[in-house]
């Protein structure tokens, strides 16, 4: 009788979401105005409530996964959607939409993150206690013949090639993460976990052989000005290929192909950004890192790099802005929300 009445008050804002949901799917969010705009937005935040209401009072499973769909396909639009104008969306993009989805995926990218963390660390003391072991944990056309430092030109940091050179490590690392992120639909996460983890083989490896050769302190300062980015970049592209499998192979309450296609929106917002970071990342890598500055500039350089990263993804974004309302609409629309929710 509860649940009844339950759904009985709250079903006419339901079936109106949907019918915005409706259109925006067929027509994109530009056939809504800006008074539709206001009210998916408010019918999305009044149906997340219903949801939790739902959950805490033990409703039907039934009820419960209509309002966790209805909520999820609203919130793709609410949070991810387009808004007018192409630099306006481009900036809206990497200030808000980006970093409140990789907060959202923090969990995931942290997975991500602590198992290339661990291979490399495994690599490194593998190489160090026995340099032979770089024929197993590196594959043998990657191992080079160590006689100058990472730095130096034969290794193709040379300044008169800086362009060129920026071009193709970009292209390089967008083909790695896009390796990542289609291993997760292709094999259902094996070719995506594997790409983390020979990546980090590859840099704990490398690591340990140049420190034998007393060029540590040379090769750490040499992937520092751009490693930061570049790497986070890869384990965000993880994180995203792991959420389509895990779609596929755990939806939990939604049907399959409802978690397939929220996922796939969210990976997609990880992946834009993930080319981005990876273009600032060639830029400094074919433009800085060649540069015959001292060790620890570009050591500090990098510091740098990654402390920005850390602001950029902590605080860029919050608080979240869904829709921009005048103050006069903001409190018309609070009051008919508080008085639509109340049980």
């Amino acid at each position: 009788m509860r649940e009844r009445t339950f759904v009985d008050r709250r079903q006419g804002g339901w079936e109106r979401l949907e019918a915005l949901l409706d259109r925006a799917t067929r027509k994109g969010l530009r056939s809504l105005n800006g008074e539709e705009l206001q009210e998916l937005a408010l019918l999305y935040r009044s149906a997340t409530s219903d949801l939790a209401a739902a959950q805490s009072r033990a409703y039907s499973p039934e009820l419960r996964a209509y309002l966790n769909r209805l909520t999820a396909r609203a919130y793709a639009y609410v949070h991810v959607g387009t808004a007018p104008g192409g630099w306006s969306n481009i900036a809206r993009f990497f200030g808000s939409t980006f970093p409140n989805e990789v907060r959202r995926s923090g969990g995931i990218i942290a997975g991500t993150s602590a198992l290339f963390v661990i291979s490399a660390l495994v690599a490194y003391w593998l190489v160090s206690i026995r340099p032979a072991n770089a024929y197993a944990v590196l594959p043998g056309g990657d191992i080079p013949v160590i006689t100058k430092s990472l730095h130096d030109s034969n290794f193709g940091f040379d300044r008169d090639f800086a362009p060129t050179m920026s071009s193709m490590i970009i292209t390089n690392n967008i083909e790695v993460a896009m390796l990542a992120f289609a291993g997760g639909i292709l094999t259902l996460g094996y070719l995506t976990l594997w790409a983390i983890l020979n990546n980090g083989l590859m840099v704990g490896g490398l690591a340990a052989l140049f420190t034998q050769k007393g060029f540590g302190l040379d090769f750490w300062a040499t992937i520092s000005p751009h490693g930061y980015i570049e790497l986070t970049a890869i384990q965000i592209s993880g994180a995203a290929g792991l959420q389509l499998a895990l779609a596929i192979l755990a939806p939990g309450r939604l049907r399959r192909i409802d978690a397939l296609k929220i996922a796939a929106r969210r990976a997609g917002v990880l992946l834009i950004g993930v080319a981005g970071m990876l273009c600032v990342a060639g830029t400094i890598e074919g433009f800085i890192s060649p540069q015959r500055t001292s060790e620890w500039f570009r050591i500090g350089f990098g510091a740098c790099t990654g402390i920005a990263l850390i602001a950029y993804f902590s605080l860029a974004g919050r608080p979240p802005h869904v829709v921009t309302l005048s103050e006069g609409a903001k409190r018309r629309s609070r009051s008919a929300a508080e008085s639509s929710i109340s049980p």
